[in-house]
């Protein structure tokens, strides 16, 4: 029986005759093209190899001493994250990138220390997204937990909000650290009257500059590079000034003090020695990370003094400084702002239901009591 003689394994059945210079231009012997979908070439420009590929050196791979040494302090890691890694150190635990186990476990332990809803959640999901992406844990777990909490311990629920210095309160503290006559009146009077009108969070107003400032005669612009809610985009704010409140005059007085010292640049609210002048050495003797910038626990310690001296009395409420961001957003409720208008005032997020709900909704009940239809009982 007879069969048919194999095909040459080189036989070509089908194909186009290309010329052999065409060819070695689509592909080369032995060399190794360096294209892809996206590369682009003119007319007549050779195909890129790896012969055309740049030779990197260690040089190319190390930053410098001094970039280092600036970028130490980008990788700082927050509180939360730290105490986390902490926990998972005592408890025998990976903290990066962590189990779902170990999230979940963490997130109970929280719970069991009795803090606030919004503080765990806040906590939680900071740790979450520092986690490598690709390897974040699962958090269903830890919401389930979270929801269960919450109904059976109310008190975790509600925020102790600060208690709200309005234009009323800010005008007292104002008048009576100016009454004391020394420059860190003069200070905080400018800094009282300014975080009022900014409706400044607890940090914005001492972390501006001199240079962040223009100050006319009934206005304050400032340039503020970035806030909570404005992460990456810069904001040209306008402070219009009030007769009562005197920003524009108590900022000038500030700054007068300040040039008389030499000081015309860098941080605009700074520490002050007993006479007065700028607290040189700051930097190496309190506070390495802030410098001379006040710190925003130093803006308590301030308020409270002249809170006092004042014979000032809160209801109850905690008295701090993020009090006059929460003072101007109730005068700004009370007088019929709507919550738009006070989330632009002070730079919420414009989906923010805060301005709405703890303000807004608080002043008209108090203005509206459905109670008032019933006549008083003789």
């Amino acid at each position: 029986m007879s069969h048919p003689a194999p095909e040459p394994a080189d036989e070509i059945v089908d194909a186009e005759l290309v010329d052999d210079a065409e060819l070695a231009l689509v592909s080369p012997p032995s060399v190794r093209l360096r294209v892809t979908t996206h590369t682009v070439l003119r007319p007549g420009q050779a195909l890129p190899t790896d012969d055309d590929a740049p030779r990197y050196s260690t040089r190319d791979l190390y930053v410098s001493p001094e970039t280092a040494a600036a970028m130490t302090g980008t990788d700082a890691e927050p509180p939360p994250m730290a105490a986390f890694r902490t926990w998972c150190a005592e408890e025998g635990r990976v903290a990066v990138p962590c189990t779902t186990a170990t999230f979940t476990d963490y997130g109970h332990s929280l719970m069991r220390r009795g803090l606030k809803i919004s503080t765990i959640r806040n906590y939680m999901s900071l740790i979450r997204t520092t986690m490598p992406p690709g390897e974040r844990p699962d958090n269903s777990l830890f919401l389930e937990l979270l929801a269960d909490y919450r109904r059976t311990n109310k008190r975790a629920v509600r925020t102790k909000r600060a208690f709200p210095l309005t234009i009323a309160y800010t005008r007292a503290l104002c008048a009576r650290a100016e009454q004391d006559g020394r420059p860190i009146g003069v200070r905080d009077a400018a800094l009282f009257a300014f975080s009022y009108r900014f409706l400044a969070r607890s940090d914005e107003n001492v972390n501006l500059d001199i240079e962040d400032l223009t100050v006319l005669d009934d206005r304050i612009e400032v340039w503020l590079a970035k806030d909570k809610t404005h992460q990456n985009e810069d904001q040209n704010l306008v402070l219009m000034d009030r007769s009562d409140l005197r920003m524009v005059p108590r900022m000038r007085a500030w700054l007068a003090h300040l040039a008389a010292c030499g000081v015309t640049g860098g941080p605009l609210f700074i520490h002050l020695m007993k006479n007065g002048l700028p607290a040189s050495g700051f930097r190496e003797s309190v506070a390495t990370e802030r410098g001379a910038y006040l710190r925003p626990k130093t803006v308590d310690e301030r308020l409270k003094f002249w809170w006092a001296r004042a014979g000032l009395v809160s209801d109850g409420r905690p008295v701090s400084s993020q009090g006059f961001r929460a003072g101007a957003a109730t005068d700004l409720a009370e007088h019929g702002a709507d919550g738009k208008t006070i989330a632009k005032a002070g730079r919420w997020n414009e989906n923010s239901t805060i301005p709405d709900r703890v303000y807004v909704r608080p002043a008209k009940a108090a203005n509206h009591d459905p109670f008032d239809v019933i006549p008083l009982h003789p």
